[in-house]
């Protein structure tokens, strides 16, 4: 494998005249560097140390970022203004009409985030849109084809589009309310706003020309995507909090009964001797020999997943040795470990590798490292490391991914996880976030949004009120980044409701079967920053608009009138092909946004449109899934578990366009894929004369790990 490039230009500083009337020190101008292609080191005053990046032990992918090529910013440098006043930075970006704003942090509620104000701060999300999430990465994606990423590890207030200077250069036109139809609650404005705590920030500029572009190269500088093993993209089973390795056996035995497939079972709180807080080590009685526990369900290939959260409990062997490193307050009367510190960091690795790694666990779900409030550490709280508390909160669950993700990197291992907290560098860290917040609409307004800031979201499933949302929920489970069913409260099966077990059999199946096409598409995410599930608003082709719905005056709900934006947010791609548009429990029809070209579904191999608005009414058993004109999606049989057995490949394609397709395969476990030791496999479909053919070509040399007999499909007459 080639070395990665590194290319600096010069420093060049220059003055913002626009900035404001007050000069800023001479000798703190506005520092621009170019780190690479398309992207830009901006910074001012004197950046705080400690930021969003510089505790994670990553490498960008600057050799990748070259290969995409040079890209301008479309917005000049004298028109984005950096200042610092009172101790505080101030940031200012210019917004055209029309222009449009994603990404800054796992919303859940909108897409577009114009319009909007936000104090971006790690915590558990509580139903608003208001910047307090899971992941409140600083980080957006213009239209315009630009995007930035504020690097501060601080909580940052942001005005996207809501503030209206005196010196606008577009300023709002005056309207009388009592005479003007027109007159608006909220006034025109051409700026984004950032207000940092701290006296200087560093920004990184990343340019396109197309959005995704603009996401690619973000996702790459952050060490590029996370590449889980093959078997994260199986099945997983979270069992009740109390189960014992009795229940957890026999419930892997009725899988097998039932014909589900299942990959990975997940421990939840009462596999360790204490929880709330954690001891991390097994409890005797519910798990007498854990090793043959994890054994027995390795050799059955099945993984292990195991709950925590970060809080040491003084009931076992580790509370000595880590106090010493822990912060000023407990949460749940356990002590806080300080993961910043690289004492903190030797010897958690070494409890874990002692009491779950060398037992043969495969991975973590990490617990309430996000918030609320009232049980975690406040503001006000002290660490070894001199760091602030704030700080420390905003890159905990960070912190948490790299040191779990370096551990099992040590031994040549990937894993796959759950996080409840994350923030900008983690793209390459094998962990999804997940929640309490259960509403299944905006699940899927979390999976689109997690596209733009380079980290994964999943809408497990847990309790449903009936077997239609059951199943509606299983459903979308199986088109995310982990198909997950969470039973730690109630005990819920995927027979539960006995009137969809087939249904919901067939979409756990076809999940299994679409692992080839996920791993690719993972892959694609991994070398070229490419999200494996993202919005549609980062789709060529694809020009949905939002609109906005007159607002109903009402005294007391809506004194002024506000408009509502209506807009699309309930279906995504997955992979380069594949259109998923979720039916919710009550619906027997919605209506799907085309983009332009083809498309086809993905069942039958029937044309339904190009480039318009079409009204489906699938079955209760289907999902609606559409393929672009020339798609393939590589499909293994119906398995129940993934084996390093090879499997012949139904290779699909849809519509009459000719394509090439690069299926990634590797040994689906270690990390030797990033020392060449990988093969791009070229599913090939020619089409003369309305006669098609199909063409496999495979690298000279080239090793296949995962399949044998290539069968090709062709899904349209």
């Amino acid at each position: 494998m080639k070395k990665a490039c590194f290319i600096v230009t010069a420093i060049s500083s220059l003055w913002l005249s626009a900035c404001s009337s007050s000069p800023q020190p001479k000798d703190k101008p506005v520092q621009w560097e170019e780190k690479t292609a398309g992207v830009w080191n901006v910074s001012v005053g004197t950046p705080e140390k400690f930021n969003l990046l510089s505790e994670l032990q990553i490498t960008p992918k600057y050799e990748a970022i070259q290969q995409m090529g040079e890209a301008d910013l479309p917005i000049s440098k004298e028109d984005i203004c950096m200042e610092v006043v009172d101790g505080k930075t101030y940031i200012r970006f210019p917004l055209e009409k029309g222009e449009k704003i994603f990404g800054l942090g796992l919303n859940f509620k909108t897409v577009e985030q114009r319009g909007r104000i936000m104090r971006l701060h790690v915590d558990h999300y509580g139903g608003d849109d208001n910047g307090r999430t899971h992941a409140p990465v600083p980080f957006f994606v213009s239209s315009r084809g630009y995007g930035a990423l504020i690097n501060s590890a601080r909580y940052m207030d942001a005005w996207i589009g809501t503030s209206v200077r005196k010196d606008s250069k577009n300023p709002p036109v005056t309207r009388d309310r009592n005479t003007d139809k027109d007159w608006e609650a909220q006034p025109y404005s051409d700026n984004l706003e950032f207000l940092v705590p701290a006296e200087g920030v560093e920004v990184i500029l990343f340019g396109g020309p197309s959005m995704l572009d603009v996401v690619r190269r973000y996702n790459l500088y952050n060490g590029g995507g996370a590449l889980p093993p093959r078997w994260g993209l199986g099945f997983w089973h979270r069992v009740p909090t109390l189960y014992s390795d009795k229940d957890v056996n026999k419930e892997v035995a009725e899988f097998e009964e039932h014909g589900f497939p299942l990959s990975v079972v997940g421990l939840e709180p009462g596999w360790m001797s204490r929880s709330y807080p954690c001891t991390y080590e097994w409890d005797k009685g519910r798990f007498p020999n854990p090793d043959d526990f994890v054994k027995g369900l390795n050799d059955q290939h099945i993984k292990t997943n195991l709950w925590m959260n970060p809080y040491v409990s003084p009931d076992g062997e580790l509370y000595d040795k880590i106090e010493p490193y822990t912060g000023s307050h407990t949460v749940w009367c356990g002590i806080v470990p300080d993961y910043t510190l690289p004492q903190t960091q030797d010897i958690m690795t070494s409890h874990f590798e002692k009491h779950q790694l060398d037992k043969g666990v495969s991975g973590y779900k990490m617990d309430e490292n996000d918030g609320y409030d009232s049980w975690l550490w406040p503001d006000v709280a002290t660490f070894p490391s001199g760091h602030a508390a704030e700080q420390i909160r905003q890159v905990y669950g960070s912190l948490m991914q790299d040191v779990t993700t370096r551990m099992y990197r040590k031994r040549n291992q990937r894993t796959y996880g759950l996080v409840r907290a994350s923030n900008a560098g983690t793209s390459s860290f094998p962990y999804v976030i997940y929640n309490d917040y259960y509403d299944h609409r905006d699940f899927i307004t979390a999976l689109i949004n997690s596209s733009f800031i380079g980290i994964l979201w999943t809408p497990e499933v847990r309790s449903s009120r009936n077997a239609e949302e059951w199943l509606r929920r299983m459903q979308t489970v199986c088109f995310s980044p982990v198909a997950q069913l969470d039973a730690w409260a109630d005990g819920t099966k995927p027979w539960t409701f006995p009137e969809v077990e087939k249904e919901v059999r067939e979409i756990a199946l076809l999940r299994m079967q679409l692992i080839p096409y996920l791993y690719t598409a993972f892959a694609d995410y991994a070398f070229k920053g490419i999200p494996p599930v993202r919005a549609m608003n980062l789709e060529e082709g694809y020009s949905a608009e939002a609109t906005l719905q007159e607002g109903k005056l009402d005294a007391t709900e809506n004194p002024y009138a506000m408009a509502v934006r209506k807009e699309v947010k309930d279906q995504f791609m997955v992979g380069p092909s594949l259109l998923v548009a979720p039916l919710f429990a009550g619906e027997k029809e919605r209506q799907v946004v085309l983009p332009q070209g083809k498309w086809f579904d993905f069942y039958t191999g029937k044309y339904v449109g190009e480039g318009e608005v079409i009204h489906v009414s699938p079955q209760l058993g289907r999902i609606p899934v559409f393929v672009k004109d020339g798609g393939i999606v590589p499909l293994w049989p119906a398995i129940t578990k993934i084996t390093r057995e090879k499997h012949p490949l139904e290779i699909r394609h849809y519509g009459n366009k000719p394509a090439v397709y690069e299926l990634y395969d590797d040994d689906g476990e270690t990390f030797d894929y990033e020392k060449g030791e990988f093969t791009r496999i070229q599913l090939k479909v020619t089409n003369e004369q309305g006669k098609k053919s199909g063409e496999v070509l495979l690298p000279e040399n080239g090793q296949v790990w995962s399949f044998r007999d290539f069968n090709f499909h062709f899904m349209t007459d």
